[in-house]
């Protein structure tokens, strides 16, 4: 950002100033760092398959970021990603995620419905600090997460 100062007097001063804040960096709203990791319990369902992963602004209704990867097959954690300063204070998040597991059916490389692909949501509150989260397998606690991952 420039800011223009002019004075009444001496246009040398007001040039010094100019120069001096045209040099200054800008403040920035920098926001706080997800860590979304999966232990070992994605293993042995779903070790060597592709996940995708993306946090959403549950206020504003949209995906500000995402990731994509595969599930490991025998080193902890099963899968991690990392989204750098993309929590800010005050807002409300959820992570959602998805593993194309294709189980009974289903098109690979497609969202396909919960029973076919593994799909949850996380929910992510009172975000003050950097947020390292790790996950379980847990099939239960799904949730239908594709329409996150549409184009």
């Amino acid at each position: 950002m420039t800011r223009f100062i002019s004075t009444a007097k001496g246009s040398s001063c007001s040039i010094a100033v100019t120069l001096l804040l045209a040099a200054a960096p800008a403040l920035a709203n920098e926001g706080h760092d997800l860590t979304f990791a999966g232990d070992g319990t994605f293993f042995g369902p779903h070790g060597g398959q592709a996940i995708q992963v993306a946090v959403f602004d549950v206020v504003a209704g949209e995906v500000v970021a995402t990731e994509e990867g595969q599930v490991g097959s025998n080193e902890p954690p099963a899968f991690s990603f990392t989204f750098p300063g993309v929590l800010e204070e005050g807002k409300l998040y959820d992570v959602h995620y998805w593993i194309d597991s294709n189980f009974g059916g289903g098109s690979e490389g497609s969202c396909d419905p919960v029973n076919v692909d593994h799909q949850w949501r996380v929910a992510l509150t009172d975000i003050t600090e950097p947020v390292s989260l790790e996950v379980a397998h847990d099939p239960s606690v799904q949730a239908p997460v594709c329409t996150s991952f549409e184009e």
